[in-house]
């Protein structure tokens, strides 16, 4: 109960200042992604077809690409957010002191 009071009268928020944070953490989760793809695709290669290698790494990739679906809907929630937070600061003026 303690932390939700802190929380509450905290003066936290999204700020202009995290786009930068949350763009280069967007930018190394696809370059992950991309590299573990690659990964995956050159080990399937060298895989016989329908072994159990062969279908785990198929597996991974098929979860690598859902993974890699939801990064635009990711980058829009976070812009949402930092927008929905200084819209807040600015009519409700907890930033000014």
């Amino acid at each position: 109960m303690e932390t939700f009071k802190k929380m509450k009268g905290s003066k936290g928020g999204f700020t202009i200042q995290d786009l930068s944070g949350i763009g280069i953490t967007l930018v190394v989760t696809a370059v992950v992604l991309g590299i573990g793809a690659t990964i995956l695709a050159n080990i399937q290669s060298t895989q016989t077809a329908n072994s159990t290698s062969f279908n785990a790494s198929g597996y991974g990739l098929t979860g690598l690409n859902t993974l890699a679906s939801y990064l635009p809907t990711v980058a829009l929630v976070a812009v949402a957010a930092v927008v929905i937070g200084i819209i807040l600061v600015f009519f409700t003026g907890r930033g000014r002191k």
